[in-house]
């Protein structure tokens, strides 16, 4: 019964954590690309300026000087090129150039089609005279940088994947420790309901008796006290169906019947729509059986499916106003059978619906006009579809009906 609920908290202690992760992993690739991209400007920049004192004026011509193998430099992805002023290349040193015109900017950046380049500009001072006589421009192929981004990506990658792995089997332990004190309180409560619920019955049964020999010999009785000894006993029917569904309740949530057998679910129905059908009458509401699918067979408890559609029928000829209809369809659909109990009454307003199998609920304005029984109705349906493995769903619609769907696993006859 709590599994759904500890899934939801797995989920979301996992959604929460994966969200700080990624937040986290985001940050640290931000701050290391921004960190790296500076770092990569600089040593470009120390590249160029490093390399402005090795051209000179020797005998009026410019002269590079060899400080800067070439071997050393397609190492490193990196190139350079000298210039004069009026942009007339003079030298050139490694392969990765940026391949564009001469120009005074300092930073640029080309990207061919299967390679990227950045460069940078630098003046060239002559020692000498303290003239400008001439431009150094410093490129280089960020592959290194974009290698470690890679890798920083995969690392991050991988540590959010293995961090959750390790969060989740911990999650699992923890929901599972968090859920357990609430499962064993709930038990307890369970079993308390069964067994007051029990307790009561005697108590309740003798003063219904006692009453009904009251009222059966009313001679020496007052007219008021006929009134009140009546007013008393439909008190004890009330109390006794009560404390009927509650013991049903909580026995059929503490553990499935043990007798099962083959139910005809076609015979079953067919067997209610007689029941039912001077209370139908009754309010000139039609109760009807329309497309019912023959040899539809569950393994079952019997008197647990009778009563499970015993509720959705007096729920739906309660809730359907006069000259209304209640239909009952049923269908293969696989492995599984699936009853419908569709009705024309008052319907439920979308917001309620997911209160419909709460013990107890009357919160919707719609319904309240609602008289007799114990209000746990829906909830002992559901509870006896859950424990033979079912499900029990409901749409409905504001003043045009609700439709009840009960979807069981069929059996083969033999």
């Amino acid at each position: 019964m709590f599994q759904k609920t500890q899934y939801k908290l797995l989920f979301s202690y996992s959604a929460i954590f994966a969200l700080i992760l990624v937040i986290f992993a985001v940050g640290v690739r931000i701050a290391f690309f921004w960190g790296l991209d500076v770092s990569f400007r600089r040593s470009l920049t120390f590249l160029a300026r490093s390399a402005s004192s090795d051209m000179e004026f020797i005998k009026g011509d410019l002269v590079v000087k060899g400080d800067f193998s070439s071997e050393e430099l397609i190492a490193n992805h990196q190139a350079l090129q000298w210039f004069d002023l009026q942009g007339n290349l003079v030298e050139t040193r490694g392969r990765d150039v940026l391949k564009l015109p001469f120009s005074t900017h300092k930073l640029m950046e080309v990207e061919t089609d299967d390679r990227r380049f950045q460069g940078t500009t630098w003046p060239v001072v002559s020692i000498k005279s303290d003239q400008r006589i001439g431009y150094v421009r410093a490129s280089q192929s960020p592959e290194d940088f974009d290698k470690t981004l890679r890798d920083l990506n995969w690392i991050l990658g991988g540590s959010i994947v293995m961090a959750l792995v390790v969060s989740g089997i911990g999650g699992i332990w923890l929901t599972r420790q968090a859920m357990q004190p609430i499962e064993e309180s709930f038990q307890r409560l369970k079993q308390f309901t069964a067994d007051a619920s029990h307790q009561l019955r005697g108590p309740l049964m003798a003063v219904k008796s006692n009453v009904a020999v009251a009222l059966k010999y009313p001679e020496g009785m007052r007219g008021s006290d006929a009134e009140k000894f009546k007013a008393i006993s439909s008190a004890t029917s009330q109390m006794t169906n009560l404390t009927e569904d509650l013991l049903l309740l909580a026995r059929t949530q503490q553990a499935p019947s043990e007798e099962r057998k083959r139910v005809d679910i076609e015979m079953l129905l067919e067997s209610l729509v007689q029941l039912y059908t001077p209370q139908a009458q009754e309010k000139q509401i039609a109760l009807k059986t329309t497309h019912l699918t023959n040899n539809l067979y569950v393994l079952g408890d019997p008197v647990r499916l009778s009563r499970l559609f015993s509720n959705l029928i007096e729920n739906a000829i309660q809730y359907t106003l006069e000259g209304g209809k209640v239909e009952i369809q049923t269908r293969k659909d696989g492995y599984y059978l699936q009853v419908n109990v569709r009705d024309t009454g008052i319907g439920i307003a979308p917001e309620y619906l997911k209160y419909v199998f709460d013990r107890f609920w009357r919160d919707d304005p719609s319904r309240s006009y609602r008289t007799g029984g114990s209000g746990l109705g829906l909830a002992i349906a559901q509870a006896i579809v859950q424990s033979h493995g079912g499900l029990i769903t409901v749409t409905s619609k504001v003043g045009v009906g609700s439709c009840f769907t009960v979807r069981l696993r069929a059996c083969v006859r033999f």
